[in-house]
């Protein structure tokens, strides 16, 4: 098969498509993201995933199965030891994460905030798992009459610093945040994501901005990201994807402010002249309402998903291929606000296919970076298996 010009990997961030076989090591049994948003939504209407054989996969309320889906269609399984963004995204280009991040639910040691009231010279409050939105409410007043920072978690190795951008001006939230990273790299602490999250306005009215920066972890080995940049092709991150690998393997950066700008940036991108992949993660499924256990406005996202679609479909041609899946489970109709360990679904559609069919089930996410390495004849990650003889 002649090779894909252009690979295209849209990660729907937490959109599950029901428990693994493993999620009881987890707690996570019973878990099915889609499936119960469907379920409360008294069914979903996307008819271009539909289209693509979304209920092929696993027959969803309000999407019908087709007899001849326009993509190959399957599930895939996690094989690292996390149910984070994090280890999802890097399993997909190709690393097994064995040990797990640390997470915090009784937040973070005194050891730590100390070392970072030290370095940063401002005191802390908070510390503690919270809502974003949530404890921006609870403590931004003091936080605005003291100068001190709010820090906080989630059920996500994550430690997040909170700052209203008059009060702390971003540049110095940024260096503060760099701090934390360095303190966060020792081995007791091993924080997965620091993360900036400035805010503006009074009192009962914050709003968080789109100034979020994240300051991961350099992924634990090299990725097809690597191999392809080395290769010199073309490696564009839309969205958090070149945080979430510490700008590992990526030739342009591309940010987002949300899902629909993030389509908007996709859609740009898609049209554009280039050779290699481009990765988009939509953060909005999960941050918005996944962990605020939201389904209702976890299903009105996917339908506006849905509804940005053909713009991309009618962009593509034979040249390229888009792979969409995503990086873990996040049932908004679940217990807690963590995530949840599920299988993800994979839609792989170029027009250059008359018809599509059923993929057998990926053992772990890598097989997409295995895909991607034999299209673009790179060294192959050492987990994953391809599956481009199958799109046929």
């Amino acid at each position: 098969m002649k090779p894909f010009k252009k690979i295209h990997v849209v990660v729907l961030d937490s959109v599950g498509i029901g428990e693994a076989p493993d999620s009881h090591k987890f707690g996570d049994e019973g878990a099915d993201t889609l499936g119960h948003i469907a379920q409360e939504m008294n069914g979903l209407t996307m008819p271009n995933m539909q289209l693509l054989g979304l209920s092929n996969i696993r027959e969803l309320k309000g999407i019908a199965k087709v007899e001849e889906p326009r993509a190959f269609y399957g599930k895939m399984q996690e094989a690292s030891v996390g149910k984070d963004t994090m280890t999802g995204h890097w399993e997909i280009m190709g690393l097994n994460i064995d040990k797990p991040f640390k997470v915090y639910p009784e937040g973070f040691p005194n050891e730590l905030i100390e070392q970072l009231e030290a370095k940063t010279g401002r005191k802390v409050i908070g510390n503690k798992p919270a809502s974003g939105t949530e404890i921006i409410e609870e403590l931004g007043k003091e936080h605005m009459e003291t100068g001190a920072i709010i820090v906080y978690t989630s059920a996500d190795p994550v430690l997040q610093i909170a700052a209203h951008e008059e009060i702390v001006p971003l540049e110095e939230l940024y260096k503060i945040c760099e701090i934390a990273r360095e303190i966060t790299l020792e081995p007791e602490f091993l924080v997965g994501r620091v993360i900036a999250r400035p805010f503006i306005g009074t009192p009962g009215n914050f709003t968080r901005t789109s100034n979020r920066h994240d300051y991961a972890l350099k992924p634990f080995g090299r990725t097809t990201m690597n191999e392809l940049k080395d290769a010199e092709y073309d490696v564009i991150a839309i969205g958090k994807i070149s945080d979430i690998y510490n700008g590992e393997g990526v030739t342009e950066a591309i940010r987002t402010k949300n899902n629909m700008d993030g389509m908007d940036r996709f859609a740009e991108v898609v049209k554009r002249e280039f050779n290699g992949i481009s990765f988009l993660n939509l953060v909005d499924f999960d941050a918005n309402y996944g962990h605020r256990r939201d389904p209702i406005g976890y299903g009105e996202a996917l339908e506006e998903f849905d509804r940005r679609l053909p713009e991309v479909l009618t962009a593509l041609d034979e040249e390229d291929l888009l792979i969409i899946t995503a990086d873990h489970g996040n049932d908004p109709t679940f217990p807690g606000t963590d995530h949840t360990r599920e299988y993800v679904p994979l839609l792989v559609y170029s027009p250059r296919f008359k018809k599509g069919s059923e993929l057998p089930l990926r053992e772990t996410f890598a097989d997409i970076a295995a895909t991607i390495a034999e299209n673009f004849n790179v060294t192959a990650p050492p987990f994953g298996t391809s599956f481009l003889s199958n799109l046929k």
